[in-house]
C-alpha cells in the first residue's frame, strides 16, 4: 500500500503522523510511504532521517492526497485538506467530529474512509488510540493551570503546593479517567489539596485506593460539584463520552461564585468543552477571561510536547496502521471489532452511532458496511 504522512498545518501543531522509526516499519513489510518535506521537524527528525528510514520525501501535501492509499495524520484535517480528500482513501488520524459540523460535512461529501483514533476500542471499553494522549493533556493541564494562576497571566497568584505557613491551591478535577487520573497525579505531586469528582463509584473506590490521603473523592452530583468549584483555585475538566460532545458542567452562573483569578483547564475541548463558557484556543493565545476566571482551552495541548506526545502516539496507532496497510481497511476492520469501531465516516454515510444522533445526521451501522 502507498501510505502518505503530510505535515500537520493545525495552529501551533508539531506532532506528525509517522515517526522515521514507524516508516522504517512500514518500508521494511513492503509498503510504500511518502513523507511530506519538513513533516517530522516539530519532533526533530530531518527529511533524511526519513529517507533513511525507507520514504519518499514530496514537496507539499499535495502528491499526498492525490497519490497515496492512506492518509496517516495526527489531528482533523483542516479545510483546505479536507478538500484534497477523496472517494476511497484511507484517512487514519483524531477525528473528533461530534461538536465540528463542518468536518463531518465535508468528510462525508469527499466519500473518504475516515478511521479514528479516539474510537477504536480495547478490551474492558478502553481506548487505548486516545490513552496516550490522555495521559498528556492529564499532566499538562496542571502545568498550563499552575501557569495561569500567576498573576502576570491573569490568575490568582497562588501558588499550587504552597510554602510552609501557607495553605496549598485547591484543585478541583472532573471526571477520574485516564485525563484526571493523571491531572490528580501531577497535582499531587506539586503538594496542591487535590479533589476528584466522578459519577462511577467503581472509579472512585480505585482513585481512592491509589492516593490513599494525598486526593480527596468525591461523588459527581451537581450539588457537590458547585461546592468543590467554588472553593477551588484550579478546576480541571476531563470528562469524556466516547465519540460525542461532552456535557457542560460548569454553567456561567457558576463563573459568578468563583474566586476571582482562579483558573478552568477544558481537556474536553476536542469534544466541545465542558464548561459552559468554554471555546478552542490556541498555544498563541492559550487564555481568555470570562467573569474574572482565567479560560484555558486549548485544543490541541499534547502539540506542545510534539516529541514525547509522537512517540506515545505511534506506539499504538502503527500495529493498527500495519494490519490496514497489509489487510487492506475493509478486512483489517472485519477482523478486528476494536478497530472496527474506529470508523465514523465511510463513503458518504457517518459510521458511528454517537456522532451522527450529536449532528443529525442518518446512521450507517459499521457491520452494514462490512457486509
Amino acid at each position: 500500500m502507498r501510505i502518505g504522512c503530510p505535515r500537520e498545518i493545525k495552529n501551533h501543531e508539531y506532532r506528525v503522523g509517522l515517526t522515521p522509526e514507524s516508516v522504517h516499519e512500514l518500508a521494511d513489510r513492503g509498503h510504500e510511504v511518502w513523507v511530506e518535506t519538513g513533516a517530522g521537524l516539530g519532533i526533530g527528525a530531518s527529511d533524511a532521517a526519513y529517507r533513511d528510514a525507507g520514504a519518499r520525501v514530496v514537496d507539499g501535501p499535495e502528491p499526498i492526497f492525490a497519490e497515496c492509499e492512506m492518509v496517516v495524520k495526527v489531528k482533523e484535517p483542516q479545510p483546505e485538506e479536507r478538500a484534497r480528500l477523496r472517494r476511497g482513501q484511507v484517512l487514519y488520524t483524531y477525528l473528533h467530529l461530534a461538536p465540528d459540523p463542518e468536518q463531518t460535512d465535508d468528510l462525508i461529501r469527499s466519500g473518504v474512509t475516515a478511521i479514528a483514533y479516539e474510537t477504536v476500542t480495547g478490551p474492558n471499553r478502553t481506548l487505548p488510540l486516545l490513552k496516550p494522549m490522555s495521559q498528556v493533556a492529564g499532566r499538562m493541564s496542571v502545568q498550563a493551570g499552575a501557569t495561569a494562576l500567576e498573576k502576570a497571566q491573569g490568575g490568582r497568584g497562588v501558588l499550587l503546593g504552597g510554602v510552609p505557613g501557607v495553605l496549598p491551591g485547591k484543585v478541583c478535577v472532573i471526571g477520574g479517567g485516564v485525563v484526571g487520573f493523571n491531572a490528580a497525579q501531577m497535582a499531587v505531586g506539586l503538594g496542591a489539596d487535590v479533589t476528584i469528582l466522578d459519577r462511577d463509584p467503581e472509579v472512585l473506590e480505585r482513585l481512592g485506593i491509589h492516593f490513599e490521603s494525598r486526593a480527596k473523592t468525591r461523588f459527581s452530583s451537581k450539588a457537590n460539584l458547585e461546592d468543590e468549584v467554588v472553593q477551588a483555585d484550579l478546576v480541571i475538566g476531563a470528562v469524556l463520552i466516547p465519540g460525542a460532545a461532552a456535557p457542560k458542567l460548569i454553567t456561567r452562573d457558576m463563573l459568578g461564585r468563583m474566586k476571582q483569578g482562579a483558573v478552568l483547564v477544558d481537556v474536553a475541548i476536542d469534544q466541545g468543552g465542558c464548561f459552559e463558557t468554554s471555546r478552542p484556543t490556541t498555544h498563541a493565545e492559550p487564555t481568555y477571561v470570562v467573569d474574572g476566571v482565567v479560560h484555558y482551552c486549548v485544543a490541541n495541548m499534547p502539540g506542545a510536547v510534539a516529541r514525547t506526545s509522537t512517540y506515545a502516539l505511534n506506539n499504538v496507532t502503527l500495529p493498527h496502521a500495519l494490519r490496514i496497510a497489509e489487510l487492506g481497511w475493509k478486512r483489517a476492520l472485519a477482523e478486528n471489532p476494536h478497530l472496527a469501531a474506529g470508523l465514523n465516516v465511510h463513503d458518504g454515510h457517518v459510521t458511528y452511532e454517537a456522532v451522527a444522533q450529536e449532528l443529525g445526521h442518518a446512521y450507517r451501522p459499521v457491520d452494514e458496511v462490512l457486509g
